[in-house]
């Protein structure tokens, strides 16, 4: 799969968990929760296949990423930990409370799944270049 195939499959994601969030507002709140724990089950999934992955590329993959991937499996037990202590505090007093600290919680997530677009735009056009400048060294040196 070239590089660039990945964004096509990261904007295909992202119409999906659009697609989700709209039908949410309409389900019941035992299918809301289902599709909830889903969808956790999902992102739990995919995580171990990028953990995997980074691990499989070996050195081809920098340090850098192998801490990015390190860091947000740590950040991501921290939320759903905080999530789950929230959850076990809930009553009528908090529900609000918890409710607004969800909603914040999800547009920081948004705004750093949009920064991550951002980043994989750049990684996927810098290794299109540096490809393009892999194969022009190439042809140079056999000439």
């Amino acid at each position: 799969m070239a590089v660039s195939d990945g964004l096509a499959k990261l904007s295909k994601r992202a119409k999906q968990a659009e697609d989700h969030a709209h039908a949410a507002s309409n389900q019941a709140r035992t299918d809301l929760e289902k599709t909830v724990n889903d969808v956790q089950a999902s992102a739990e999934a995919e995580a171990k296949k990028v953990q995997q992955r980074t691990q499989a590329a070996g050195d081809h993959v920098s340090d850098t990423w192998k801490d990015v991937q390190t860091s947000w499996s740590a950040h991501v037990t921290k939320v759903r930990a905080d999530l789950d202590r929230q959850r076990e505090m809930f009553d009528a007093s908090n529900a609000v409370d918890r409710a607004e600290w969800a909603e914040t919680g999800a547009a920081m997530a948004v705004d750093y799944a949009y920064a991550a677009i951002e980043e994989a735009e750049y990684a996927v056009l810098d290794a299109i270049l540096a490809r393009r400048q892999a194969t022009d060294a190439l042809a140079t040196a056999s000439r």
